[in-house]
Protein backbone atom coordinates (compact mmCIF):
# COMPACT_ATOMS: atom_id res chain seq x y z
CA UNK A 1 0.00 0.00 0.00
CA UNK A 2 1.63 3.24 -1.11
CA UNK A 3 1.01 6.26 1.28
CA UNK A 4 1.40 9.03 -0.75
CA UNK A 5 -0.01 12.40 1.16
CA UNK A 6 1.77 13.36 4.05
CA UNK A 7 -0.28 16.64 3.71
CA UNK A 8 0.47 18.03 7.46
CA UNK A 9 4.22 18.16 6.76
CA UNK A 10 3.68 21.26 4.34
CA UNK A 11 2.96 23.33 7.33
CA UNK A 12 6.36 23.10 8.95
CA UNK A 13 8.78 25.61 7.50
CA UNK A 14 12.43 26.42 8.54
CA UNK A 15 11.58 30.04 10.31
CA UNK A 16 13.50 33.24 9.51
CA UNK A 17 14.65 34.61 12.66
CA UNK A 18 16.13 38.17 13.69
CA UNK A 19 20.19 37.42 12.82
CA UNK A 20 22.27 37.53 16.57
CA UNK A 21 26.29 37.29 16.91
CA UNK A 22 26.96 33.69 14.39
CA UNK A 23 27.05 30.86 15.81
CA UNK A 24 29.55 28.65 15.53
CA UNK A 25 30.65 24.80 15.99
CA UNK A 26 33.53 22.90 14.90
CA UNK A 27 32.73 19.35 13.71
CA UNK A 28 34.58 16.42 12.24
CA UNK A 29 34.30 17.96 8.62
CA UNK A 30 35.51 21.31 9.86
CA UNK A 31 34.22 24.81 11.02
CA UNK A 32 30.37 25.53 10.87
CA UNK A 33 29.29 29.18 11.09
CA UNK A 34 25.41 29.17 11.51
CA UNK A 35 22.51 31.43 13.09
CA UNK A 36 21.55 32.61 16.45
CA UNK A 37 17.88 33.28 17.10
CA UNK A 38 16.46 33.99 20.25
CA UNK A 39 15.44 30.69 20.62
CA UNK A 40 18.35 28.65 19.61
CA UNK A 41 21.82 28.03 17.73
CA UNK A 42 21.05 27.11 13.61
CA UNK A 43 23.03 25.35 11.45
CA UNK A 44 21.36 24.14 8.37
CA UNK A 45 23.01 22.37 4.82
CA UNK A 46 25.74 20.20 6.93
CA UNK A 47 27.15 17.18 5.02
CA UNK A 48 26.91 14.07 7.36
CA UNK A 49 27.68 11.66 4.10
CA UNK A 50 29.39 12.23 0.75
CA UNK A 51 27.31 13.15 -2.20
CA UNK A 52 25.68 9.83 -4.06
CA UNK A 53 26.44 10.77 -7.09
CA UNK A 54 28.73 8.52 -10.23
CA UNK A 55 29.76 5.43 -8.39
CA UNK A 56 28.03 6.21 -4.93
CA UNK A 57 24.84 6.26 -6.40
CA UNK A 58 22.89 3.26 -5.31
CA UNK A 59 25.54 2.38 -2.69
CA UNK A 60 26.29 2.53 0.74
CA UNK A 61 26.87 6.15 1.79
CA UNK A 62 30.45 7.36 2.45
CA UNK A 63 32.02 10.01 4.77
CA UNK A 64 31.76 13.65 3.74
CA UNK A 65 34.57 15.32 2.35
CA UNK A 66 36.15 17.85 4.94
CA UNK A 67 36.05 21.57 4.28
CA UNK A 68 38.54 24.38 5.01
CA UNK A 69 37.90 27.57 6.21
CA UNK A 70 34.40 28.32 8.15
CA UNK A 71 31.61 26.83 6.33
CA UNK A 72 28.45 29.18 5.91
CA UNK A 73 25.74 26.56 7.47
CA UNK A 74 23.02 29.56 7.53
CA UNK A 75 20.84 28.23 4.30
CA UNK A 76 19.02 24.93 3.56
CA UNK A 77 20.27 22.24 1.44
CA UNK A 78 18.57 20.93 -1.73
CA UNK A 79 15.83 18.30 -1.27
CA UNK A 80 17.04 14.82 -2.24
CA UNK A 81 15.38 14.06 -5.91
CA UNK A 82 11.41 13.48 -6.02
CA UNK A 83 8.05 14.60 -7.49
CA UNK A 84 7.70 18.48 -7.20
CA UNK A 85 4.87 20.47 -8.06
CA UNK A 86 5.23 22.07 -11.45
CA UNK A 87 3.77 25.42 -9.92
CA UNK A 88 6.74 25.61 -7.06
CA UNK A 89 4.14 24.89 -4.18
CA UNK A 90 4.93 22.47 -1.88
CA UNK A 91 3.90 19.02 -2.70
CA UNK A 92 2.70 16.48 -0.56
CA UNK A 93 5.52 15.81 1.59
CA UNK A 94 6.11 19.89 1.91
CA UNK A 95 9.10 20.25 -0.27
CA UNK A 96 9.62 22.49 -3.16
CA UNK A 97 12.45 24.64 -4.36
CA UNK A 98 15.99 23.03 -5.48
CA UNK A 99 16.69 19.51 -5.65
CA UNK A 100 20.23 17.81 -6.20
CA UNK A 101 21.31 13.97 -5.64
CA UNK A 102 24.25 15.97 -3.82
CA UNK A 103 21.35 16.40 -0.78
CA UNK A 104 22.57 14.16 2.17
CA UNK A 105 22.91 16.75 4.83
CA UNK A 106 20.97 17.82 8.29
CA UNK A 107 20.31 20.81 10.49
CA UNK A 108 20.78 21.25 14.34
CA UNK A 109 18.50 23.48 16.24
CA UNK A 110 20.60 23.78 19.53
CA UNK A 111 19.90 25.32 22.94
CA UNK A 112 22.27 28.21 23.43
CA UNK A 113 24.91 27.28 25.96
CA UNK A 114 23.76 23.66 26.00
CA UNK A 115 25.91 20.80 27.73
CA UNK A 116 24.90 17.54 27.62
CA UNK A 117 21.65 17.97 26.89
CA UNK A 118 19.03 15.50 25.15
CA UNK A 119 18.97 15.31 21.46
CA UNK A 120 15.98 14.14 19.18
CA UNK A 121 17.22 13.10 15.39
CA UNK A 122 13.51 13.64 13.18
CA UNK A 123 13.21 11.53 10.25
CA UNK A 124 10.58 13.02 8.11
CA UNK A 125 7.68 11.08 6.52
CA UNK A 126 6.23 11.33 2.59
CA UNK A 127 5.60 7.84 1.54
CA UNK A 128 9.44 7.52 1.12
CA UNK A 129 9.02 9.58 -1.81
CA UNK A 130 8.64 13.13 -0.70
CA UNK A 131 10.21 15.49 1.94
CA UNK A 132 12.72 16.97 3.52
CA UNK A 133 14.41 17.79 6.56
CA UNK A 134 14.81 21.30 6.12
CA UNK A 135 10.99 22.15 6.25
CA UNK A 136 10.70 21.29 9.99
CA UNK A 137 11.68 23.99 12.43
CA UNK A 138 12.93 22.62 16.09
CA UNK A 139 13.65 26.39 17.39
CA UNK A 140 10.87 25.36 19.99
CA UNK A 141 12.50 22.05 21.43
CA UNK A 142 15.70 23.50 21.89
CA UNK A 143 13.73 26.53 23.62
CA UNK A 144 12.85 23.51 25.79
CA UNK A 145 16.19 22.44 26.43
CA UNK A 146 16.30 19.73 23.71
CA UNK A 147 18.91 19.31 20.44
CA UNK A 148 16.66 18.94 17.02
CA UNK A 149 18.65 17.14 14.22
CA UNK A 150 16.48 17.32 11.09
CA UNK A 151 17.93 14.63 8.47
CA UNK A 152 18.27 14.10 4.02
CA UNK A 153 17.44 10.78 3.51
CA UNK A 154 17.56 9.56 -0.49
CA UNK A 155 14.19 9.08 -1.53
CA UNK A 156 12.32 6.69 -4.08
CA UNK A 157 14.25 4.80 -7.09
CA UNK A 158 17.37 6.49 -5.64
CA UNK A 159 16.59 5.39 -2.24
CA UNK A 160 15.18 1.84 -2.16
CA UNK A 161 15.72 0.17 -5.55
CA UNK A 162 17.11 -3.17 -6.28
CA UNK A 163 18.04 -4.20 -9.85
CA UNK A 164 20.24 -7.96 -10.30
CA UNK A 165 23.00 -5.42 -12.31
CA UNK A 166 23.16 -3.85 -8.70
CA UNK A 167 23.20 -6.77 -6.82
CA UNK A 168 25.78 -8.36 -8.65
CA UNK A 169 28.26 -5.03 -8.67
CA UNK A 170 27.50 -4.42 -4.63
CA UNK A 171 29.21 -7.82 -3.77
CA UNK A 172 28.50 -8.34 -0.39
CA UNK A 173 27.80 -4.81 0.60
CA UNK A 174 24.23 -4.09 1.71
CA UNK A 175 21.73 -2.61 -0.90
CA UNK A 176 18.54 -1.84 -1.82
CA UNK A 177 18.26 0.13 1.28
CA UNK A 178 19.96 3.00 0.75
CA UNK A 179 17.62 5.68 2.15
CA UNK A 180 17.85 3.59 5.61
CA UNK A 181 21.54 3.53 5.02
CA UNK A 182 21.43 7.48 5.07
CA UNK A 183 19.09 7.46 8.01
CA UNK A 184 21.72 5.05 10.38
CA UNK A 185 24.95 7.17 8.86
CA UNK A 186 23.07 10.13 9.90
CA UNK A 187 23.03 8.56 13.48
CA UNK A 188 26.72 7.98 13.16
CA UNK A 189 27.23 10.94 12.18
CA UNK A 190 25.16 12.74 15.45
CA UNK A 191 27.22 9.94 17.86
CA UNK A 192 30.49 11.74 16.54
CA UNK A 193 29.72 15.32 16.07
CA UNK A 194 26.22 16.27 18.46
CA UNK A 195 28.73 17.64 21.36
CA UNK A 196 29.60 20.22 19.53
CA UNK A 197 26.59 21.54 19.56
CA UNK A 198 25.89 20.68 23.26
CA UNK A 199 24.22 17.81 22.65
CA UNK A 200 24.72 13.70 24.37
CA UNK A 201 25.57 11.52 22.13
CA UNK A 202 24.67 8.94 24.86
CA UNK A 203 21.24 10.27 25.09
CA UNK A 204 19.70 10.14 21.56
CA UNK A 205 16.29 9.82 20.50
CA UNK A 206 14.96 8.52 17.17
CA UNK A 207 11.53 9.83 15.97
CA UNK A 208 9.78 10.19 12.97
CA UNK A 209 6.22 9.95 11.49
CA UNK A 210 4.35 7.95 8.37
CA UNK A 211 7.67 6.83 6.52
CA UNK A 212 9.60 8.33 9.09
CA UNK A 213 8.47 6.08 11.98
CA UNK A 214 8.23 2.90 9.20
CA UNK A 215 11.84 4.02 8.95
CA UNK A 216 12.38 4.25 13.05
CA UNK A 217 10.97 0.79 13.37
CA UNK A 218 13.27 -0.47 10.57
CA UNK A 219 16.11 1.10 12.64
CA UNK A 220 15.27 -0.39 16.05
CA UNK A 221 15.10 -3.82 13.94
CA UNK A 222 18.69 -3.41 12.42
CA UNK A 223 21.12 -4.60 13.66
CA UNK A 224 23.44 -1.72 12.09
CA UNK A 225 21.79 0.59 14.00
CA UNK A 226 22.39 -0.54 17.42
CA UNK A 227 23.99 1.61 20.06
CA UNK A 228 23.09 5.10 17.99
CA UNK A 229 19.97 5.95 19.93
CA UNK A 230 18.51 5.31 23.48
CA UNK A 231 14.62 6.16 22.63
CA UNK A 232 12.22 5.68 19.91
CA UNK A 233 8.86 7.69 19.08
CA UNK A 234 6.65 6.35 16.56
CA UNK A 235 4.08 8.92 15.05
CA UNK A 236 1.78 6.79 12.67
CA UNK A 237 3.97 4.51 11.70
CA UNK A 238 1.77 1.45 10.41
CA UNK A 239 3.49 -1.28 12.35
CA UNK A 240 2.78 -4.86 10.58
CA UNK A 241 4.94 -5.56 7.88
CA UNK A 242 4.80 -8.44 4.88
CA UNK A 243 8.03 -9.97 4.20
CA UNK A 244 10.05 -9.68 0.82
CA UNK A 245 13.14 -10.37 -0.63
CA UNK A 246 15.69 -8.93 -2.52
CA UNK A 247 14.78 -11.36 -5.25
CA UNK A 248 11.34 -10.32 -5.35
CA UNK A 249 12.59 -6.59 -5.41
CA UNK A 250 15.02 -7.13 -8.29
CA UNK A 251 12.22 -8.33 -10.49
CA UNK A 252 9.55 -6.02 -9.93
CA UNK A 253 12.00 -2.92 -10.16
CA UNK A 254 13.36 -4.42 -13.41
CA UNK A 255 10.39 -4.53 -14.89
CA UNK A 256 9.67 -1.11 -13.63
CA UNK A 257 12.71 0.23 -15.42
CA UNK A 258 11.85 -1.50 -18.42
CA UNK A 259 8.23 0.55 -18.49
CA UNK A 260 10.43 3.36 -18.05
CA UNK A 261 11.92 3.11 -20.92
CA UNK A 262 15.09 2.70 -19.80
CA UNK A 263 17.05 -0.30 -21.29
CA UNK A 264 20.32 0.22 -19.27
CA UNK A 265 21.26 -3.40 -17.93
CA UNK A 266 24.71 -2.79 -16.23
CA UNK A 267 25.64 -0.88 -12.81
CA UNK A 268 27.39 1.76 -14.95
CA UNK A 269 24.46 2.20 -17.01
CA UNK A 270 22.04 2.72 -14.70
CA UNK A 271 24.27 5.08 -13.03
CA UNK A 272 24.67 6.79 -16.14
CA UNK A 273 20.84 7.31 -16.77
CA UNK A 274 20.06 11.18 -15.99
CA UNK A 275 18.43 11.29 -12.11
CA UNK A 276 15.43 13.26 -13.19
CA UNK A 277 14.35 9.89 -15.70
CA UNK A 278 15.13 7.16 -12.55
CA UNK A 279 13.18 9.67 -10.35
CA UNK A 280 10.25 9.22 -12.58
CA UNK A 281 9.82 5.68 -12.01
CA UNK A 282 7.14 4.46 -10.47
CA UNK A 283 6.93 2.25 -7.39
CA UNK A 284 5.68 1.28 -3.66
CA UNK A 285 8.99 2.06 -2.25
CA UNK A 286 10.08 2.30 1.74
CA UNK A 287 12.64 -0.48 3.41
CA UNK A 288 12.21 -3.88 2.51
CA UNK A 289 13.64 -7.26 4.37
CA UNK A 290 17.17 -7.43 1.43
CA UNK A 291 19.10 -9.93 3.71
CA UNK A 292 21.71 -7.84 4.76
CA UNK A 293 21.15 -4.63 6.12
CA UNK A 294 17.43 -5.67 7.22
CA UNK A 295 17.18 -9.74 7.63
CA UNK A 296 13.36 -9.61 8.91
CA UNK A 297 10.67 -7.13 9.20
CA UNK A 298 10.49 -5.23 12.10
CA UNK A 299 7.14 -7.06 12.90
CA UNK A 300 9.35 -10.27 12.76
CA UNK A 301 11.97 -9.06 14.86
CA UNK A 302 9.64 -7.76 17.75
CA UNK A 303 7.48 -11.12 17.74
CA UNK A 304 11.33 -12.78 17.94
CA UNK A 305 12.47 -10.81 20.81
CA UNK A 306 15.40 -9.40 18.13
CA UNK A 307 13.78 -5.75 18.17
CA UNK A 308 15.72 -3.39 20.31
CA UNK A 309 14.61 -2.87 23.95
CA UNK A 310 14.20 0.80 24.52
CA UNK A 311 11.29 3.00 25.81
CA UNK A 312 9.24 3.68 23.11
CA UNK A 313 6.07 5.78 22.81
CA UNK A 314 3.79 4.64 19.18
CA UNK A 315 0.43 6.07 18.14
CA UNK A 316 -1.86 6.90 15.84
CA UNK A 317 -4.75 9.42 14.60
CA UNK A 318 -8.26 9.02 14.41
CA UNK A 319 -8.51 9.85 11.01
CA UNK A 320 -5.77 7.96 9.18
CA UNK A 321 -7.90 6.93 6.28
CA UNK A 322 -7.05 10.41 5.05
CA UNK A 323 -4.53 8.75 3.25
CA UNK A 324 -7.55 6.93 1.19
CA UNK A 325 -8.58 10.31 -0.42
CA UNK A 326 -12.52 12.27 -0.11
CA UNK A 327 -14.01 9.44 -2.86
CA UNK A 328 -15.67 6.06 -2.57
CA UNK A 329 -13.31 3.64 -0.98
CA UNK A 330 -15.46 0.54 -0.22
CA UNK A 331 -14.10 -2.85 -1.64
CA UNK A 332 -9.76 -1.24 -1.21
CA UNK A 333 -9.08 -3.37 2.08
CA UNK A 334 -9.91 -6.38 0.25
CA UNK A 335 -12.87 -8.92 1.32
CA UNK A 336 -14.40 -8.26 4.67
CA UNK A 337 -14.76 -11.69 6.92
CA UNK A 338 -17.86 -12.30 8.92
CA UNK A 339 -16.03 -12.27 12.14
CA UNK A 340 -14.30 -8.77 11.36
CA UNK A 341 -17.49 -7.80 10.15
CA UNK A 342 -19.40 -8.46 13.48
CA UNK A 343 -16.84 -6.06 15.16
CA UNK A 344 -18.10 -3.18 13.21
CA UNK A 345 -21.71 -3.00 13.31
CA UNK A 346 -21.99 0.63 13.76
CA UNK A 347 -20.06 1.52 10.78
CA UNK A 348 -21.37 -1.30 8.70
CA UNK A 349 -25.21 0.14 9.70
CA UNK A 350 -23.55 3.49 8.06
CA UNK A 351 -22.60 1.91 4.51
CA UNK A 352 -19.76 -0.06 3.14
CA UNK A 353 -17.51 3.00 2.81
CA UNK A 354 -17.49 4.20 6.54
CA UNK A 355 -16.54 0.12 7.49
CA UNK A 356 -14.20 0.26 4.92
CA UNK A 357 -12.36 3.56 6.17
CA UNK A 358 -12.91 2.16 10.00
CA UNK A 359 -11.02 -1.23 9.17
CA UNK A 360 -8.13 0.79 7.43
CA UNK A 361 -7.74 2.80 10.35
CA UNK A 362 -7.99 0.01 12.80
CA UNK A 363 -5.97 -3.00 10.60
CA UNK A 364 -2.92 -0.17 8.85
CA UNK A 365 -2.15 1.84 11.89
CA UNK A 366 -4.49 1.38 15.66
CA UNK A 367 -4.22 -2.36 15.95
CA UNK A 368 -0.46 -2.50 14.98
CA UNK A 369 0.54 0.45 17.23
CA UNK A 370 -1.54 -1.45 20.28
CA UNK A 371 0.57 -4.77 18.98
CA UNK A 372 3.89 -3.22 19.28
CA UNK A 373 3.48 -1.78 22.62
CA UNK A 374 2.30 -4.88 24.14
CA UNK A 375 5.59 -6.91 22.40
CA UNK A 376 7.76 -3.71 23.66
CA UNK A 377 6.27 -3.26 27.08
CA UNK A 378 7.98 -6.67 28.78
CA UNK A 379 11.09 -4.55 28.36
CA UNK A 380 11.56 -0.91 28.26
CA UNK A 381 8.07 0.50 28.88
CA UNK A 382 6.27 1.17 25.60
CA UNK A 383 3.85 4.42 25.80
CA UNK A 384 0.39 4.25 23.73
CA UNK A 385 -1.40 7.27 22.57
CA UNK A 386 -4.34 7.93 19.97
CA UNK A 387 -4.25 11.63 18.50
CA UNK A 388 -7.76 12.78 17.74
CA UNK A 389 -7.49 16.62 18.25
CA UNK A 390 -9.20 18.80 15.36
CA UNK A 391 -7.81 22.78 15.05
CA UNK A 392 -10.98 24.40 16.13
CA UNK A 393 -10.32 26.85 12.51
CA UNK A 394 -11.52 23.36 10.97
CA UNK A 395 -14.23 22.94 12.73
CA UNK A 396 -17.38 21.62 12.30
CA UNK A 397 -16.54 20.47 8.80
CA UNK A 398 -13.60 18.59 9.61
CA UNK A 399 -14.42 15.55 12.20
CA UNK A 400 -11.39 13.67 12.59
CA UNK A 401 -7.37 14.24 12.70
CA UNK A 402 -5.97 13.69 9.65
CA UNK A 403 -2.87 11.42 8.93
CA UNK A 404 0.23 13.69 10.15
CA UNK A 405 -2.08 16.03 11.84
CA UNK A 406 -0.33 15.63 14.86
CA UNK A 407 2.78 17.05 13.34
CA UNK A 408 2.08 20.77 14.78
CA UNK A 409 1.36 19.99 18.18
CA UNK A 410 4.41 17.70 18.74
CA UNK A 411 6.45 20.69 17.48
CA UNK A 412 4.46 23.71 18.65
CA UNK A 413 4.75 25.07 15.73
CA UNK A 414 2.42 25.51 12.78
CA UNK A 415 4.63 26.54 10.25
CA UNK A 416 4.77 29.06 6.84
CA UNK A 417 1.11 28.10 5.86
CA UNK A 418 -0.79 28.21 8.63
CA UNK A 419 -0.89 32.28 10.03
CA UNK A 420 -0.96 32.13 14.12
CA UNK A 421 -3.76 34.49 13.86
CA UNK A 422 -6.14 31.69 13.11
CA UNK A 423 -4.83 29.08 15.90
CA UNK A 424 -6.81 29.30 19.00
CA UNK A 425 -6.15 28.88 22.76
CA UNK A 426 -7.62 25.82 22.37
CA UNK A 427 -5.25 24.50 19.94
CA UNK A 428 -2.16 26.05 21.51
CA UNK A 429 -3.06 24.33 24.83
CA UNK A 430 -3.08 20.78 22.77
CA UNK A 431 0.39 21.69 21.55
CA UNK A 432 1.78 22.55 24.56
CA UNK A 433 0.87 19.37 26.27
CA UNK A 434 1.45 17.26 23.49
CA UNK A 435 5.71 18.72 22.84
CA UNK A 436 5.99 18.58 26.83
CA UNK A 437 5.19 15.02 26.50
CA UNK A 438 7.91 14.52 23.74
CA UNK A 439 10.48 16.93 25.64
CA UNK A 440 10.13 14.86 28.93
CA UNK A 441 10.29 11.57 27.28
CA UNK A 442 13.65 12.52 25.24
CA UNK A 443 15.14 13.93 28.74
CA UNK A 444 14.56 11.40 30.82
CA UNK A 445 13.10 8.21 28.95
CA UNK A 446 9.47 8.23 30.25
CA UNK A 447 6.58 10.94 28.94
CA UNK A 448 5.71 13.38 32.09
CA UNK A 449 3.04 15.92 30.86
CA UNK A 450 -0.29 17.26 31.83
CA UNK A 451 -2.05 16.66 35.18
CA UNK A 452 -2.96 13.31 34.39
CA UNK A 453 -0.04 11.04 34.12
CA UNK A 454 0.00 8.72 31.32
CA UNK A 455 0.74 4.81 32.53
CA UNK A 456 2.97 2.78 30.13
CA UNK A 457 1.35 0.67 28.17
CA UNK A 458 0.42 -3.23 29.76
CA UNK A 459 -1.35 -5.82 27.54
CA UNK A 460 -3.51 -6.30 30.29
CA UNK A 461 -4.70 -2.55 31.68
CA UNK A 462 -5.07 -1.94 27.83
CA UNK A 463 -4.46 2.19 28.38
CA UNK A 464 -3.44 4.82 25.85
CA UNK A 465 -3.16 8.49 26.27
CA UNK A 466 -5.98 10.10 23.81
CA UNK A 467 -4.63 13.44 23.16
CA UNK A 468 -8.00 15.07 22.07
CA UNK A 469 -10.45 18.20 22.93
CA UNK A 470 -10.36 16.74 25.84
CA UNK A 471 -7.25 14.57 26.64
CA UNK A 472 -7.25 11.58 29.12
CA UNK A 473 -6.18 8.21 29.54
CA UNK A 474 -8.66 5.66 27.78
CA UNK A 475 -9.12 1.60 28.74
CA UNK A 476 -9.53 -1.14 26.19
CA UNK A 477 -9.70 1.67 23.12
CA UNK A 478 -11.58 -0.22 20.18
CA UNK A 479 -10.62 -3.29 22.37
CA UNK A 480 -12.92 -6.15 19.97
CA UNK A 481 -11.81 -4.17 16.35
CA UNK A 482 -7.98 -4.59 17.18
CA UNK A 483 -8.37 -7.99 18.87
CA UNK A 484 -9.89 -9.08 15.32
CA UNK A 485 -7.48 -7.35 12.96
CA UNK A 486 -4.62 -8.84 15.06
CA UNK A 487 -6.54 -12.19 14.91
CA UNK A 488 -6.92 -12.15 11.01
CA UNK A 489 -3.59 -10.34 9.99
CA UNK A 490 -0.60 -11.48 12.31
CA UNK A 491 -1.09 -15.20 10.85
CA UNK A 492 -0.33 -13.81 7.54
CA UNK A 493 3.35 -12.01 8.27
CA UNK A 494 5.53 -15.06 8.34
CA UNK A 495 6.09 -14.55 11.91
CA UNK A 496 7.96 -17.19 14.37
CA UNK A 497 5.50 -19.61 16.03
Amino acid sequence: MRLAVIAATAWLAAGAAHAQTPAKANVEGGVLVGEATERANIFRGIPFAAAPVGKLRWAPPQPAATWSGARDATKNGPSCPQPMNADGTPNSGGANGPMSEDCLQLNVFAPKGAKRAPVMVWIHGGSHRTGAGWIYDGQNFARDGVVIVTINYRLGPLGYFAHPALTRDAGAQPTGNFGLMDQIAALKWVRKNIAAFGGDPKNVTVFGESAGGMSTLAILASPAAKGLYQKAIVESGLGWFEPSTLAAKEKTYATSVEKAGITASTADELRAVPWEKINAIPGNYGPFTDGRLLTETPTQALAAGRFADVPLIIGFNSGEDSLMGAGPVAGRMGPITEPVRAVYKDEAATGDDAITRAIFNDKVFGAPARWIAAEAAPGKPAWLYHFSYVATRMRPGVKSAAHAAEIPYVWEYWGRRTPMSVVSDEDKAVAALMHACWVSFAKAGAPRCGREAWPAYGAKADTLMEFGSSSGVRTNFRKAQYDAQAASTLPTLGLAK
